[in-house]
């Protein structure tokens, strides 16, 4: 629960800040690294892959939105998550 505290603070746009979208994107990355950590040991555990692929595509959409939206916010969130290279 302290890491998703501090992925928000460091994430969040304004004080109320929890779900714009570079935050879920910021929780989504957390969760997907915490997953492959897990497959990478459990590797039969298929109903967890499946959970996996679904976060990984709602965040590729959560990054397309911004994207478009709004491009130095997108920027800023890929070199913080150290998404693209």
């Amino acid at each position: 629960m302290e890491a998703k505290t501090k992925t928000i603070d460091s994430f969040k746009l304004h004080e109320k800040d929890t779900g714009s979208a570079d935050v879920q994107i910021a929780l989504l990355t957390q969760r997907i690294n915490h997953l492959t950590e897990h497959l990478q040991t459990n590797k039969k555990d298929h109903s967890s892959r499946r959970g996996l692929l679904m976060m990984v595509g709602q965040r590729r959409r959560l990054l397309d939105y911004l994207h478009d939206t709004d491009l130095a916010r997108y920027q800023t969130v890929t070199k913080k998550l150290k998404l693209r290279r």
